[in-house]
């Protein structure tokens, strides 16, 4: 179904009502979501559906996934996490894996940004461009 212009402001307007001191408030959600069922206003469904979906890719901003082709040196780690919470806030977590398939280099992905420094990536737009 596609979500009307009604859904999305409803569902945006309960997402900034769920922030509190910059960070997801879980009694604030709990409470939106038992209001809006109490009322059930027209849409409710789609309208908890579309906040959900918001809810989800709010959370994925605030977490970071650092994939490495060896072991990361913990200075380097608080580097790497003290940069990401300066361009997306003090409330992200980072999580650091190793995949020795990267080759080498590094691929940080917060939310829908990726920054793809591996050899590995490198290697695929070179082989696109020829």
């Amino acid at each position: 179904m596609k979500i009307n212009k009604e859904i999305r402001q409803l569902s945006r307007k309960m997402l900034r009502a769920s922030v509190a001191d910059g960070q997801l408030d879980p009694q604030r959600i709990a409470s939106l979501v038992d209001s809006l069922i109490r009322r059930k206003p027209r849409h409710y469904i789609e309208v908890l559906k579309n906040y959900r979906r918001l809810l989800r890719l709010e959370l994925e901003k605030r977490s970071a996934r650092i994939e490495t082709a060896s072991e990361v040196d913990p200075s380097i780690r608080s580097e790497i996490l003290a940069n990401l919470k300066k361009k997306y806030g003090n409330d992200v977590t980072a999580e650091f894996v190793v995949n020795p398939q990267l080759l080498g280099g590094m691929r940080i992905r917060v939310g829908s940004d990726v920054w793809d420094g591996t050899v590995r990536g490198r290697l695929e737009r070179l082989q696109q461009q020829l």
